[in-house]
């Protein structure tokens, strides 16, 4: 009785800690979204941050937090936890601890068809009275353009590892020659381009919040969510796969089914996300492994904590971004990317044992 009563104790303590890091994230979060909206150009005191959200309309600041400054935090939440979740999924199904949207190509492809949708379809547009305004004349188009070229990416991962029988690390050096080839495909169409798309193609390859309106918000938003919700409700199914895939079988999971749907997800929030805010690198890489440091590699706690780590790792390193250098606005995937080339390193150095 007293050796039940014991394991009981120490579940208790493992579900515990495991909720309050989560608590603890969500508390960080909100307050680092409200120190955004604080910092800028203009400096907003945190009272009347909190009296304009409430509805009180005080002086420049409405126009300020509701027009520029929200949306900007919002995407960095929504886009952090998108392309953080599709990260953790793809390092589950593929059983491959360097799997993201990033270094898979997946991103890259994306932001090939973003720019194969401006130049060919005409679906970017700069505005007339501001030279650094780009808008998007169709985002559905350019979105679809932009999954059509994931999913082209992700086919051939898929088939690698299908037919044969791919190792972590051929898939690895798949996607970098994929990424690469989309990268290089990016670089020709801009090479075709007028002043006005190239201009518009740029904007996808720095990845940057400042240019989303609350519309592009709702769209990200009824792709992000369910998303994040299908990959929560599949971890169990994860924890399986992990297991290897004879066991997962065993225990009733549709190994291709998890496998070829968790990709299909996840590069469809990568297109989304990257058709509005540009390339974002090594948050779904870098996100997934601080979890996975901190509190280990549940998968049931591992998809919702790395929502919040993406969250909190994009909304910093944009806060940074708009504040290191005032008043001029460095692009978010720059430090997104120092910050996720040093990890990418010492997880190849460090190998399986990490895993």
């Amino acid at each position: 009785m007293s050796t039940e009563k014991g394991i009981l104790e120490k579940h208790q303590n493992y579900t515990s800690e495991k909720l309050l890091f989560g608590i603890v994230l969500g508390v960080l979060l909100i307050l680092l979204a409200m120190y955004s909206i604080v910092v800028g150009p203009v400096k907003i005191p945190i009272t009347e941050v909190i009296a304009t959200l409430l509805g009180s309309d005080v002086g420049n600041s409405y126009t300020i937090i509701w027009n520029i400054r929200l949306p900007r935090v919002l995407a960095a939440i929504l886009a952090g936890m998108g392309l953080s979740i599709a990260g953790a999924a793809m390092q589950s199904v593929l059983k491959n601890p360097l799997g993201s949207p990033y270094t898979l190509g997946i991103s890259q492809a994306a932001a090939f068809g973003a720019a194969f949708s401006i130049v060919f379809l005409r679906a970017g547009a700069l505005h007339s009275t501001s030279a650094d305004a780009v808008i998007l004349n169709n985002p559905y188009l350019t979105t679809i353009s932009a999954f059509f070229w994931a999913l082209i990416s992700v086919g051939v991962i898929i088939i690698i590892t299908k037919y044969k029988n791919a190792d972590p690390e051929t898939m690895i050096l798949a996607g970098v020659a994929l990424g690469s080839l989309f990268t290089a495909g990016t670089t020709a169409i801009q090479y075709f381009a007028n002043d006005v798309e190239v201009a518009a193609i740029v904007f996808w390859t720095f990845g940057d919040l400042g240019r989303v309106s609350w519309n592009d918000l709702l769209i990200m938003s009824i792709a992000v969510i369910p998303a994040s919700i299908y990959f929560i409700r599949n971890s169990w199914n994860y924890s399986a796969l992990a297991s290897g895939q004879e066991t997962a079988k065993s225990l009733g999971v549709d190994v291709e089914k998890i496998r070829l749907y968790g990709m299909l997800v996840s590069s469809f929030v990568t297109a989304l996300i990257v058709s509005f805010v540009g390339i974002i690198g090594f948050v779904g890489l870098v996100a997934p492994h601080i979890v996975r440091k901190i509190i280990g590699g549940e998968e049931r706690y591992l998809m919702p904590a790395s929502c919040l780590v993406g969250s909190l790792l994009l909304l910093a390193s944009d806060t940074a971004a708009r504040t290191v250098i005032s008043p001029i606005v460095l692009p978010v995937g720059i430090l997104t990317s120092f910050l996720g080339a040093p990890l990418f390193i010492y997880l190849v150095l460090k190998g399986r044992r990490y895993w």
